[in-house]
């Protein structure tokens, strides 16, 4: 067992990735409620898609590291 400190470069790929997975999670969930709503013949498809894709590039900019 190692009870040294995680390093600054472990500490950092770890934060990465749970932001990564947060925005995975919010891109699903905004996504299913955008489209549940579409189904539910609240919004056109036009105005869904204009919604996924914004999701999508949030999504995007998390992935690259944008916080645009």
């Amino acid at each position: 067992m190692n009870d040294e400190p995680a390093s600054d470069e472990e500490n950092t790929s770890e934060t990465a990735n749970t932001s990564i997975e947060d925005a995975v999670d919010r891109f699903l969930g905004d996504t299913d409620t955008a489209l549940g709503e579409y189904d539910r013949g609240y919004t056109d498809a036009d105005a869904t898609l204009s919604v996924v894709r914004s999701h999508l590039q949030e999504l995007r900019a998390a992935v690259d590291g944008d916080d645009d």
